[in-house]
């Protein structure tokens, strides 16, 4: 069975995330980079001063609603996940440094793609019967494409309903059970036997404390996020700058490897990874993966916003890309280059590989630290991946079927924390392709009211 459901999967992949795809992601990201006048780069300033300006603000949020900083918490709870630490070690080992490269690309792209999302998303969303914001893509079709469009909202939603399962949480938690059971390996806590036992343990706390919080609403997802995503941040951060400065000194040489191999990968991978597209690909579907531009999944967290300036929220999503991407997933994939550790080139690689980069310069005692850091990372994202299923469920079928989806989503985690690697990211990638689709699509249609918003806000401005 399992190896029925990798060739279909894989033969899945291929289709979405091919040629096809590669150029309706970039090709939309640049229509929009150059229908806003290269937004990304000319307001760069000013986008950093409406969201670093606002991380210190304590206003309170009106009922229904979440203050803007939270809601960017919320959304960077869910981007800054697994795909910042094993997503990148999985695109280097398949596509080489190279596809560090594409990541960039992607990235810089998809700063416009995802100020879009989070405009459209403020614009055209609703109140729900809870009196709670409710928004995103299913929304901004619905509310800004008419009814002739709905086929399109419901087929974002289905695909997101059950994307998250699989993106937001089995793949997280598998992060969280391979951070947590390499620490307890190091330490002799337990031994190789014992960690089909812990896998199931954790899954079963994570499973209870993702249910707690995500059933008490908007709300209480706000204050974990805000005080979460600092926290965890600060750590890595840290971490991965000490790492590169203590080996400076090699920074040239790995910068070359990246731009050398994004066009030549066979020559910086020793044959292993063979052609160029195998490393855009992956670059690209793990940059999305990580960063979301395109998926649409941000903007529902940023439509439960406290503000009435679509723009300005907007320029939270160029915030979160660059921090994402061009910030934490570069620190990521310095300290896999930098350290030494051997890249499984060719096979799938995850987490694992990140933490002996980490341990490989450090020692086995910044392992402690790392799996602090990551199952932080991983568990933030299962809590912002839980508000995007719950409300793509919402659109479907309605309020009352919220808990129960909880429910489902939150028992997910024990399945995740005995799942293959390799499968779930496979599966994943696929489903992140499928839910772009429709999405894209919008963002491509609504681009002249996009444009028009933004005329007017710099013109009041």
């Amino acid at each position: 069975m399992y190896e029925i459901i990798n060739s279909v999967n894989t033969a899945l992949n291929n289709f979405i995330w091919g040629v096809p795809a590669m150029v309706c992601i970039l090709g939309v990201g640049l229509y929009l980079t150059v229908g806003s006048g290269f937004i990304q780069v000319r307001k760069f300033g000013y986008a950093m001063k409406q969201t670093i300006g606002k991380v210190f603000s304590k206003k309170a949020s009106a009922d229904g609603s979440i203050t803007p900083f939270q809601a960017v918490c919320t959304a960077l709870a869910a981007t800054v996940g697994t795909g910042n630490i094993a997503g990148v070690a999985g695109a280097i080992a398949i596509g080489g440094p190279g596809a560090v490269f594409w990541m960039w690309i992607s990235a810089l792209l998809g700063m416009a793609t995802k100020f879009a999302e989070v405009t459209l998303a403020v614009e055209y969303r609703e109140r729900n019967q809870d009196g709670e914001y409710v928004g995103g893509p299913m929304y901004y079709i619905k509310n800004g494409l008419g009814s002739k469009w709905m086929w399109l909202a419901y087929l974002y939603a289905g695909f997101g309903a059950i994307t998250v399962l699989g993106t937001g949480n089995a793949t997280q938690v598998n992060t969280i059970t391979a951070s947590i059971n390499s620490a307890l390996l190091n330490y002799h806590i337990i031994s190789e036997s014992g960690v089909k036992l812990s896998n199931i343990i954790i899954g079963v706390l994570i499973c209870i404390l993702v249910a707690i919080i995500l059933l008490g609403g908007i709300k209480r997802l706000g204050q974990v996020t805000e005080r979460l995503v600092p926290f965890m941040a600060v750590i890595y951060i840290l971490l991965g700058v000490g790492l590169i400065v203590l080996n400076i000194g090699k920074v040239p040489a790995v910068f070359a490897s990246i731009f050398h191999g994004a066009f030549n990968p066979a020559a910086v991978t020793g044959g292993v990874v063979g052609y160029f597209f195998l490393s855009m690909k992956k670059g690209v579907s793990r940059g999305i993966f990580s960063n979301e531009a395109g998926l649409g999944t941000g903007s529902i967290a940023h439509a439960c916003a406290d503000t009435d300036k679509p723009i300005e929220q907007g320029m939270f999503g160029i915030f979160e890309v660059f921090m994402d991407t061009i910030v934490i997933c570069t620190m990521t994939a310095l300290v896999i280059l930098l350290s030494g550790v051997t890249v499984p080139y060719g096979e799938a690689a995850g987490a694992e590989l990140t933490i002996a980069g980490f341990t490989a310069v450090y020692g086995n005692w910044v392992s402690i630290f790392t799996a602090v850091a990551m199952c932080c990372f991983a568990f933030s994202t299962i809590l912002g991946w839980g508000l995007y299923g719950s409300r793509c469920m919402e659109f479907l079928f309605g309020h009352k079927v919220i808990k129960p989806y909880i429910a489902v989503y939150s028992l997910v985690a024990i399945v995740g924390a005995t799942l293959d690697l390799g499968l779930i990211w496979g599966i994943s990638d696929t489903s992140n392709g499928f839910m772009a689709i429709p999405n894209l699509i919008a963002l491509f249609l609504l681009a002249p009211k996009l444009f028009a918003l933004m005329k007017k806000h710099f013109n009041e401005k």
